[in-house]
């Protein structure tokens, strides 16, 4: 059968991958930027992310059909209504702080007002990081291990989106300072690509197995992200020549995004059979219950205790 027929194809279940399902796409992740900055009104998200005013209405629409904003009128005449996020949209906040976190690590354009996030509980501007509720202890993927849930099984393979993925850096009113990680994350085959390395798979045939590509799919996914330093290429093999593809430091340090991602899907993609996987903590043995933290102060971070610089 064809990588391309994904009639009958299934992947493995992952709650990670179910929530990129979700909000894996450049415009999704703009639209979510935005309500996170405090945009409501539909002009606002308009000038926050510069879409066109039909894409726009398209991806406020699957957002409140998957329940992560909701409308509430503010105008009666004519009828207006804002997009608002809902505690199904507020709870992806920790995954927000994630991809902070990430640019923050890179160093990349820390002064960004656009990036700046106070912590009120110690005063200091916040530097997130992932750590073990348990023990509180960080969270990487050297000292944490996954393995089969009570959910585990296969899910259908997502298929083809009605939209190509955008290759213009720059593009949408993303900040420059989040840019790779848009590129990383708002595209179906890179996000499940990074989520694939760290199942361990690195070669072209494994990976092309799990995620069902296309193999001109896969091979342009590979070079990006390659080109975007998450991936390197290394040779295993020269008669005939082979290569895989490793995850580089920069791209274990999105393991802690991904992390966040699957407690997402956990609590609200599961279902009533549980959760398709289970990470353990190295330094504690307990499963993982991850919580973001100050760096500062170590105190627990949410929507509640931070304000935009």
């Amino acid at each position: 059968m064809s990588p391309e027929n994904h009639s009958f194809r299934s992947v493995r279940a992952s709650s990670a991958a179910r929530a990129l399902n979700v909000i894996g796409d450049r415009w999704t992740l703009l639209a979510l930027y935005a309500a996170f900055r405090g945009v409501s009104r539909f002009d606002g998200f308009v000038a926050h992310t510069g879409m066109a005013r039909s894409l726009l209405t398209d991806r406020l629409g699957r957002l409140e059909g998957a329940g992560i904003l909701e409308r509430r009128p503010y105008q009666e005449r004519p009828v207006r209504h804002g997009y608002h996020l809902t505690a199904k949209g507020l709870d992806l906040f920790a995954a927000a702080l994630m991809i902070l976190r990430w640019d923050q690590k890179r160093g990349e354009a820390p002064s960004d007002p656009a990036h700046r996030v106070m912590h009120r509980t110690c005063g200091c501007e916040l530097v997130a990081e992932l750590t073990c509720k348990a023990c509180g202890e960080a969270v990487t993927a050297r000292n944490t291990t996954v393995a089969p849930g009570p959910g585990a099984g296969l899910d259908p393979a997502p298929g083809p989106r009605a939209q190509r993925r955008s290759i213009v850096e720059g593009e949408g009113g993303v900040p420059p300072v989040a840019e790779r990680a848009i590129a990383v994350l708002g595209d179906r085959w890179t996000s499940h690509l990074v989520a694939a390395a760290f199942y361990g798979l690195r070669r072209f045939a494994d990976l092309q197995a799990e995620l069902g590509a296309a193999s001109n799919i896969l091979s342009d996914r590979l070079a990006r992200l390659t080109a975007l330093g998450v991936l390197d290429r290394v040779r295993y093999q020269e008669r005939p020549e082979r290569w895989e593809y490793r995850l580089t430091d920069e791209g274990r340090e999105l393991f802690p995004l991904l992390v966040t991602l699957m407690a997402w899907g956990d609590r609200w993609l599961a279902g009533p059979q549980g959760a398709p996987e289970v990470l353990t903590h190295g330094p504690c043995g307990q499963p993982l219950e991850a919580v973001v933290t100050c760096a500062a102060c170590g105190g627990v971070v949410g929507p509640e205790t931070t304000v935009l610089a």
